[in-house]
């Protein structure tokens, strides 16, 4: 004699188990997508912040930040990026480790530039009366020196930079050639 009720009860307990499996399969899916097209969004702007645009912008920062010539600062493309990446990565649409390999030293030491010895960035907000005014980068650099005291243990990632880092990187920066 056939037993329908155990036959039932283990077609619905493999039903389930269906359910389940394919649940899980389609989030791991979801999972790598994500990651793909992150690394992808990032290498994507990594072209971008290498173009010969952004060049001339990195250039002609880190050449007004380096002779001090914080008033003479008109064009505000890098900081700009940089606040596209910050949102991006808050939103979690960019992994954060990815950016911190791709643009850890440039959001670094921009932004202390930026801030030291003239703080630009308030200024800017003080001028505009806008304290949202460049939010999102700040929030990366925060970010960015979490994940240096993470990944470098031991290390002083988490002190300021120094006058000397700091004119150096900016002298690489103006030494910029077109591509």
């Amino acid at each position: 004699m056939t037993d329908w009720f155990n036959i039932a009860v283990w077609s619905l307990v493999g039903t389930w188990a269906l359910v389940v499996a394919t649940i899980v399969l389609l989030y791991w899916q979801t999972q790598q997508n994500q990651r793909l097209n992150s690394a992808n969004a990032v290498m994507n702007l990594r072209e971008r912040f290498d173009s010969s645009r952004m060049r001339a912008a990195r250039r002609h920062l880190a050449d007004r930040l380096l002779r001090g010539a914080h008033q003479d600062i008109a064009s505000v493309e890098v900081v700009t990026f940089f606040e596209l990446v910050g949102t991006l990565t808050h939103r979690r649409v960019l992994d954060d480790d990815l950016v911190w390999e791709a643009f850890g030293t440039w959001v670094e030491a921009y932004y202390w530039a930026l801030r030291h010895p003239v703080d630009m960035i308030a200024q800017l907000r003080a001028n505009l009366a806008d304290p949202l005014v460049f939010h999102e980068f700040e929030w990366l650099h925060g970010r960015i020196v979490e994940l240096d005291v993470e990944r470098v243990p031991g290390s002083a990632a988490s002190a300021p930079m120094s006058d000397e880092n700091i004119r150096s990187f900016l002298g690489r920066e103006v030494a910029l050639e077109s591509i």
